[in-house]
């Protein structure tokens, strides 16, 4: 059917279509196959890198389409491994260093680690470990002190120009562009007729409320995402598994619902 080929669907990553313990995508992979056959898009959006999105992009399938890496400060381009830009990342450490003292200690960046160091603190494997610093638009870290020295930590990098977004687990610190500004340039190139997206994270929030259908995926690690704007309109759609198990329901059901109206407007 036309629509087939004219769905989007634009997914977060850890505690969305893999799960966030053990990376693990599997439980999806009936939805996934139903997007290939359908020759849907399917394009990743998360925080992690390029060479982690090309090795997960192929892994999964979805390498022909583009993906949105370091939570959306940049762009993976279709079957291309990686980018070989890190202004951003080495402009964002300078910030970092112009931060006073007993702020900047509460963060700990992901190039403020060791390797085995970031093997603890993501669950990653030494050569995700490694992948996951190999950054060139934005830097993850987790905050250690208080809500009020979070609020002075990021005035003083929004006087440099750098914003944070606060994902599952990390507070990632980019110049500004996020996953809907992405999502934005992808839809306009490839022009779909419908648009999906799902995310379990405040970072996922303005991804969710741009598509025809968001998809709140459950992740019990975390406090619930709040009502989104558009969920009253029914736009939003929140999964009772979690995960890729949910993320799995929830595609199989919405390629469903689409199959129907789609049945419905040829008749």
């Amino acid at each position: 059917m036309a629509y087939r080929s004219e769905l989007i669907v634009f997914t977060d990553l850890d505690g969305t279509l893999i799960d966030h313990h053990t990376y693990d995508f599997s439980p999806a992979a009936k939805a996934i196959g139903l997007l290939d056959r359908m020759s849907a898009g399917l394009v990743l959006a998360s925080s992690k890198t390029a060479p982690e999105i090309y090795r997960l992009r192929a892994e999964i399938g979805c390498d022909a389409w583009p993906a949105i890496v370091e939570n959306g400060a940049g762009v993976l381009p279709p079957l291309v491994a990686e980018t070989s830009e890190d202004t951003q990342y080495l402009a964002i450490r300078a910030v970092l260093d112009e931060t006073p003292a007993e702020l900047r200690g509460r963060f700990r960046g992901f190039g403020d680690v060791p390797t085995d160091e970031l093997m603890a603190m993501t669950g990653l494997s030494k050569e995700g470990a490694v992948l996951a610093q190999s950054r060139s638009f934005s830097e993850p870290g987790l905050w250690f002190g208080t809500d009020t020295e979070r609020d002075q930590f990021l005035t003083a990098l929004a006087t440099y120009g750098v914003t944070a977004q606060q994902g599952g687990r990390f507070l990632t610190l980019s110049f500004g562009a996020n996953k809907v500004d992405q999502m934005q340039k992808i839809i306009q190139a490839y022009n779909p007729r419908y648009t999906v997206a799902l995310g379990d994270a405040p970072n996922d929030i303005e991804m969710l409320e741009y598509a025809d259908i968001g998809i709140i995926v459950a992740n019990p690690t975390f406090p619930p995402l709040p009502p989104l704007r558009t969920e009253g309109a029914g736009r939003i759609i929140r999964t009772k598994q979690a995960g890729p198990a949910g993320w799995n329901l929830a595609v199989c059901d919405i390629l469903e619902r689409l199959e129907r109206e789609q049945d419905l407007n040829n008749g």
